[in-house]
């Protein structure tokens, strides 16, 4: 068996993908010989700035100290994705980070909600979030659960420099043995028999050689497409946006611990506060709208003084029908891509390393194991996927025939039964371990003015006085633990403020 190990491992590619794999491979399995080969001379996109907080579980993978992390990458904490102008022009919600309320017994909190909010004792779902109380307040501090409660604390991600950290990244995984290969890739030699990658080829003539590679390579897919022709799905009929343009910004105020997503007439706008600057960018559909008219609108709507010059980048909402395809498996924008609204970028190159850390082959490469691997990341892009979708099917704009459409198209059988489900009984159900929780789910739902006809028969327990003590209850613990959190801003600064040493 051990002499059927893989021992040599090449990462096509650096960037957020390429460091990430090598990080979590030299930290994770120190036998094997790593080489990330990358060019100085060929960009990165750099502009996922935001995550979702599976993400500190990659980072304790790697052994990655949170304070020094933050300072390094002039990242802020993240609490959750405001939502403005999604349902109709003037509506706001969020999608905040973890659980809302308690559950009584079995039944979970949001079905107690719905009764509430029925017989007009229950306040607006943030009520009872400690996440998106503090959110609302530019406060933070680390606290999983509310002292003495049953209730649970503040969930939280990052917003922070992609190519920081990268940057951050790379230190980390050098130092447990990676090395980098600065160099153009201009051929790529493969098995006569098996067709498996033998070794990729630099312009100097240079041949690297491996046994597993990783294409990290973006969205040409270097290795899993152009050398393998792997093929991809589209997704554009669900997700039609197929444009950015990007721009930083110098900060207005005190940076927010959340993103904004804020719907404009053909697409939708971020804001990403960091602790240098604003991220902002306006995702859109050349369909409806030029690139010219997409950029003034992104710059008509930034809080501060542009920093740089916009750049549009471009894009096609799908996935590789195989993530990984003989010995080579794609990781990052080379295995699919699926635009930033819910902050998945990030998640998806980590999703992708977790898998292949479960799935991790032997010289062999069985076709059972890797077609395990791509059922499991093929259900996780469908289901991300859905979910997103979710945020342009429901809405009830009428301005621009943008929305229109998205209202009308025909929407995977998936959603459609999810969102079937909910209207008639107010329920949602996870299925297997995709990412979204029923919580998240509920938010965007009832954000974007999605009511049931009805809710759980087990929420009639209660009589009406003991549900609005159950509201009032957890409605003052939430208000009056978020008022003695810190500012967001004041908790950067004593803790992990950019140039700052420990």
């Amino acid at each position: 068996m051990g002499d059927n190990r893989v021992t040599k491992v090449v990462i096509v590619g650096g960037g957020t993908a390429g460091w990430m794999a090598a990080a979590a491979l030299s930290r994770m399995m120190g036998h094997l010989s790593i080489r990330l080969v990358e060019s100085d001379a060929i960009g990165t996109v750099g502009v996922g700035e935001a995550t979702i907080p599976a993400i500190r579980l990659f980072n304790a993978l790697i052994d990655l100290d949170e304070d020094e992390f933050i300072r390094e990458t002039q990242g802020t904490f993240k609490l959750g994705i405001e939502f403005r102008d999604w349902g109709r022009i003037g509506d706001a919600y969020m999608h905040a980070f973890g659980q809302i309320g308690r559950s009584l017994g079995i039944l979970q909190f949001p079905q107690y909600w719905l009764r509430g909010r029925r017989e007009g004792v229950a306040g607006p779902l943030a009520d009872y979030s400690l996440t998106e109380t503090a959110a609302r307040r530019n406060r933070f501090a680390r606290l999983p659960r509310i002292p003495n409660t049953s209730l649970d604390g503040s969930t939280y991600a990052f917003q922070f420099d992609a190519a920081l950290y990268a940057a951050h990244l790379r230190r980390i995984a050098e130092r447990a043995g990676a090395q980098r290969t600065e160099g153009r890739i201009e051929g790529v030699r493969r098995n006569g028999e098996t067709g498996h990658v033998e070794a990729v080829i630099l312009e100097n003539g240079e041949e690297i050689g491996g046994e597993l590679f990783i294409d990290c390579s973006g969205f040409r897919g270097l290795l899993i497409e152009e050398a393998l022709e792997t093929g991809f799905e589209d997704w554009s009929h669900w997700l039609p946006c197929d444009r950015a343009v990007a721009v930083p910004s110098e900060n207005a105020g005190p940076p927010r611990p959340y993103t904004q997503a804020i719907a404009q007439r053909c697409g939708w706008q971020w804001r990403i506060p960091l602790q240098h600057r604003t991220g902002n960018g306006h995702v859109f559909c050349s369909e409806f709208i030029s690139e010219d008219e997409a950029t003034a609108t992104l710059l008509a709507n930034i809080e501060g003084r542009p920093l740089a010059e916009p750049r549009t980048l471009r894009f096609r909402a799908g996935m590789r029908k195989r993530a990984w395809t003989g010995n080579v498996v794609a990781l990052g924008l080379a295995s699919g891509f699926l635009e930033p609204l819910e902050s998945t970028s990030i998640h998806l190159i980590q999703n992708g390393i977790a898998k292949l850390l479960s799935h991790f082959p032997d010289r062999d490469f069985a076709a059972v194991n890797i077609d395990a691997y791509n059922r499991r990341v093929a259900f996780d892009y469908e289901r991300i996927r859905d979910f997103i979708i979710l945020h342009y099917h429901a809405n009830q704009r009428t301005d621009s025939p943008f929305w229109v459409r998205c209202r009308e198209m025909a929407v995977p059988d998936t959603l459609a039964r999810k969102v079937e489900l909910f209207r008639s009984h107010g329920r949602i159900f996870r299925e297997e371990d995709e990412l979204f929780i029923e919580i998240a789910w509920f938010q965007v739902l009832t954000g974007q003015n999605i009511a049931p006809q009805s809710y759980h028969p087990l929420a009639d327990a209660l009589t009406h006085d003991e549900l609005a003590g159950f509201f009032s209850d957890i409605g003052k613990i939430v208000a009056n633990t978020a008022s003695r959190l810190p500012s967001h801003a004041d908790f950067i600064a004593q803790h992990c403020a950019a140039g700052v040493s420990a």
